[in-house]
């Protein structure tokens, strides 16, 4: 078995942004997440000045996801957080030069022992287009159980693609 690459999940820092701004202004990512509107430098240099990287007070916790020589390869998150059922949503981006290299599986490892020890989070879910195969994999490999089809649950504007929700328990 592939040994992971050693990763560092960390806060935001102001040296971000432009990744930052790469990640959420990428089109083609849009087709399997929630967002479809480019946001300006302006509006997420705000949110990174303004986040208190406390699931409690934002509602959201944005992890980078760094290497062992700490790069930054990409970015995850827990965000739709709910304090009275103690469930939160992850989403995932790797760098397209780093997938396949073992980072995502090791950074949803380790947001999930974090969610566990350090939020006692209950569970954890995830929604992803039935067409991406490798986070289906991704998120199966590491315990997550498909529980539900979600019909025409993501739009790319032009057609609906069906979702499969995902969860772990703790």
């Amino acid at each position: 078995m592939k040994q992971l690459p050693q990763i560092h999940l960390r806060a935001l820092e102001p040296d971000d942004l432009d990744m930052l701004y790469r990640i959420e202004n990428n089109d083609a990512l849009w087709r399997v997440g929630t967002t479809n509107v480019p946001y300006s430098r302006y509006v997420l240099h705000e949110y990174i000045a303004n986040t208190r990287s406390d699931i409690y007070s934002d509602r959201q916790l944005r992890m980078m996801i760094e290497d062992s020589r700490h790069q930054v390869v990409g970015i995850i998150d827990l965000v739709n957080f709910d304090p009275r059922h103690l469930r939160a949503e992850v989403g995932i981006v790797v760098e397209e030069e780093k997938r396949r290299q073992g980072y995502a599986t090791a950074a949803v490892r380790e947001i999930c022992r974090y969610a566990e020890q350090i939020l006692h989070l209950h569970q954890l879910y995830v929604i992803v287009d039935m067409e991406n195969t490798a986070a289906l994999e991704l998120f199966r490999k590491e315990g997550f159980k498909a529980v539900n089809t979600l019909q025409d649950w993501l739009s790319t504007g032009k057609e609906y693609h069906d979702a499969v929700l995902m969860q772990t328990f703790f």
